[in-house]
Parts: C-alpha cells; structure tokens; sequence
C-alpha cells in the first residue's frame, strides 16, 4: 500500500484533513501532521515555509517513510513542492489544491488584510471560535500575526520562482477549483507550465475552503493520480 502524507494549509490542521484520510485508507497509508504552531502544536522559533519543510521531512524520518506520496492543500502545496525542490528525492509525486503560487508586496497584503483577528472576531465570530478550539491552547490571534508577517515576507521574497520550479522534477498534478476567490487559474496554469513533469486539473464548482470540498472528489482525483 502507498504511503501518502496530507499537508494541512495556513492556519488549518490536520483535523481538516481527517476525511479525506479515511476516504483514502482503502488506497493509501495516510498520514497527516501538524505544523508548529498549528492544532495545537507548541510554536517554533521560526514560523516559515522553510522550517514547515523542515519538519516534514523530519517526520518522514521519524517515521521511517519510504516512496512518499504527497498531497498538500492550500500553504501544505507550497511546503511539498519547496521541500521537493530541495530535498529533489523526497517525494514520488505530488498533487496540490488552491496552492497560491503568485506572490508580491500588494498581493501579499491583500490576503493579509483576511487574517485581521479584529475583523474575524467583529464579523464572523463562528469562525473566530473554530479557530480558538483548533489552535488551543495556542492562541489562534498569535498565529493570525505570524502567519500574515509569513506572507509579508513571501510578498518580499517568494521562496519558488520559474526557476525552481524548472528543477523541480518529480511528477506533479496541480488542482484549482474554478470557485477559489483566492487563487487563480492563471498563476496555477503559469507553474504547471513552468514545473517539467506536471499536470494540471480545473475543478468544476469547487472553492478555496477545504470544508467545501467535496471529500470523495477529491480522493478520487488523488488516487488516480497517484497510481
């Protein structure tokens, strides 16, 4: 059986993830982990793309993983492809949904401005609530400012340019709903152009959120995939 990582994105954890990992258990062996400072995980020093690489591949070697499959939503596409960049035998495949490739000063700003815990509290407090019970006992305001100071810096210095994803040659699938409100088809189809092995899927109806995802589309598209 298939040995299959699922990487959580920004400000989620892996209990996001928890259903698709049973609706892949009959095809893969599924595992999922926690960033630091995500579900409840104690901060690190750093809180960055490069040290979320860090630890999974650390977690491969603690859990003495061989032929990794990889499937990273959101930011957890990002950590996959910069840690393959890296690490270029880390992984057998990889397939990523609603990963945001384009970054720069403004648009950088624009999805910090989302992570406002003033605004989150004011306007959507339910949100505000899941985000307390799924960080706790971290504060989930704490890990709103690292994680929009992260974003400030890939505005900066984004971490995968045309060039690394050029050496990135392990086979990569790249998946975006038609319905993402906060990542393009455009900026997704730019990369599978760029990334020399890759594939690239429009997902009919399908938002940015994971929750609104459906769970047995998605492993499907995963599996096959992965075969």
């Amino acid at each position: 059986m298939k040995t299959l990582l699922l990487l959580h994105g920004a400000i989620g954890s892996k209990d996001q993830l928890q259903l698709l990992a049973e609706a892949l258990k009959g095809s893969f062996e599924a595992h999922t982990l926690n960033f630091s400072g995500h579900g409840g995980e104690p901060f690190s020093s750093d809180f960055s793309i490069q040290q979320f690489a860090d630890e999974v591949h650390q977690y491969i070697i603690n859990h003495q993983l061989k032929n990794v499959y990889v499937f990273g939503y959101s930011m957890g596409g990002y950590v996959a492809l910069y840690l393959a960049n890296k690490q270029l035998h880390t992984f057998e495949k990889i397939l990523t949904l609603a990963t945001k490739f384009r970054w720069s000063p403004e648009l950088a700003l624009q999805e910090v401005k989302m992570l406002d815990p003033k605004i989150i509290e004011d306007r959507i407090p339910a949100f505000a609530k899941t985000l307390q019970e799924r960080h706790a006992p971290n504060s989930w305001k704490s890990l709103m400012e690292k994680t929009s100071t992260m974003m400030l810096g890939l505005g900066e210095n984004p971490l995968l340019t045309a060039k690394d994803f050029q050496n990135i040659h392990t086979p990569v699938k790249l998946a975006i709903g038609n319905a993402d409100k906060m990542v393009s088809i455009e900026e997704t189809s730019e990369v599978a152009n760029w990334l020399p092995n890759s594939r690239f899927l429009i997902l009919q109806d399908v938002p940015h959120p994971i929750e609104k995802v459906p769970i047995a589309r998605l492993a499907e598209v995963i599996t096959a995939f992965m075969k």
